[in-house]
This record gives structure tokens, C-alpha cells and sequence, in this order.
């Protein structure tokens, strides 16, 4: 019985992918090369500093940094990120989630953010989310970015619910593989081929249901 889902926060409950994305491509110009999409998509879902160390490995620059320069670089991306991250609003919610989210609390069913993001908290402000999750667990309170299972099993304790209860919505291979490893069932939410081992994948939100999932994932 599904009694709590965890949800990944960028690039399945709000459009900030591609804020990550912009922000990194614009440090990669700086190291005179393009971030291509491919190795921008590998960002999504780890820590910052494994980000990093993923954009600099495509550009030819793995181990070619001090930590102080890495930590720089690191705080200029994320300079520029909140950059746009201060101009959300409700409109950058991804459709379907405000529904989805409300039909699981109609249920009793625990709502919890489980994101690798320091950020998260401003960013569910922002977008007027906070009120709807029962628990939020981001990069400032746990350790070990996924695919470690930290973050959910962090979630799942504040959410009072053992793992074979919860769900995980993620977008990213590495919170698939997280979920997995913290043995939940996971859905994975968009049209990535680096989710096929996930238990359900949908499109998106628009016009799924909690029906759709227990009969998919229970």
C-alpha cells in the first residue's frame, strides 16, 4: 500500500532543469567550451560538486583545479542559478502537479520533497509549494548525494512510513537508482532512456492519478 511519495524537486515538480543547465553552460563558456546537453543531463540529481566535477570531465578539465578554485566555481554557478530561480513564480509549477499533489493529500497520503538542492526551500517558496509537502529533505540536511538512498530515507522517517510504503518520483538515473538502493518502488518522469529502470514512467502530471499509480506500482 503506497502511504507516502517522495518527489524530486527540479525537473519534476518545477521547470528549474534548465536553470541548472543555463548556469552551468555559461561556467563552461568561461573554460572556453560548450556544455553539451548530454552532460547536462548527467548533472541532474547529484550534489553540486559532483556536477561540477561532470561538467569540467567534458570540457577536458578533470583534475585540473585546486578544491578553493573548484569551491569558486561552484559558488558562481550557483550565484547565477539563483539568478534565475529569483524570478520563478507559481506559473514554473510543471502541469498537473498541483492536482496530482492534491489528490494524494485528499488520500492521507504523505507528501515529502526529497532533493539533492540547497536551494529547495527557496524555490517551493517561490512558487507557493511549501504548504503541500508534510516533510522537506534537501542538500542541507543530509551528507551523501544519489545515488546514495540518504535523501529518501530521510524522507521516510520524517514521514513516519517504512521504505516499502513510499514512492519516488525522480527525472534522474541517479535518484532511480537511489530509490532502488532505499528500497522503494520509483516512477520515473519524463522522456529520458536513463530511466527505464525505474518501476513506472509517465510523460508527466497532466492527468495522472493516484488510481493509475497503486494500479501500476502496489
Amino acid at each position: 500500500m503506497i502511504r507516502c511519495c517522495i518527489f524530486d524537486l527540479d525537473g519534476v515538480v518545477v521547470d528549474t532543469a534548465r536553470y541548472h543547465f543555463l548556469a552551468w553552460a555559461e561556467l563552461a563558456r568561461s573554460l572556453g567550451f560548450e556544455l553539451t546537453p548530454a552532460a547536462g543531463e548527467a548533472t541532474k540529481g547529484v550534489s553540486r560538486m559532483a556536477s561540477l566535477d561532470i561538467v569540467l570531465e567534458a570540457g577536458g578539465f578533470a583534475g585540473r583545479f585546486a578544491p578553493e578554485e573548484r569551491e569558486c566555481m561552484a559558488a558562481r554557478k550557483n550565484d547565477r542559478y539563483l539568478e534565475f530561480v529569483g524570478r520563478m513564480t507559481p506559473d514554473d509549477v510543471l502541469p498537473g502537479v498541483r492536482p496530482f499533489l492534491g489528490e494524494l493529500h485528499a488520500r492521507g497520503v504523505k507528501i515529502v520533497l526529497g532533493s539533492a538542492s540547497k536551494n529547495a526551500g527557496t524555490i517551493l517558496d517561490r512558487c507557493g509549494l511549501r504548504p503541500l509537502f508534510d516533510a522537506v529533505v534537501d542538500g542541507t540536511l543530509v551528507a551523501r548525494a544519489k545515488p546514495d538512498p540518504e535523501v529518501f530515507v530521510r524522507g521516510a522517517e520524517l514521514a513516519g512510513e517504512v521504505p516499502a510504503a513510499c514512492v519516488v518520483f525522480e527525472d534522474a538515473a541517479a535518484g532511480i537508482e537511489a530509490a532502488a538502493r532505499a528500497g522503494m518502488r520509483s516512477v520515473g518522469v519524463g522522456p529520458s532512456p536513463a530511466l527505464a529502470a525505474a518501476t513506472l514512467r509517465i510523460a508527466g502530471f497532466e492527468g495522472f492519478t493516484f488510481d493509475r499509480l497503486a494500479a501500476a506500482v502496489d
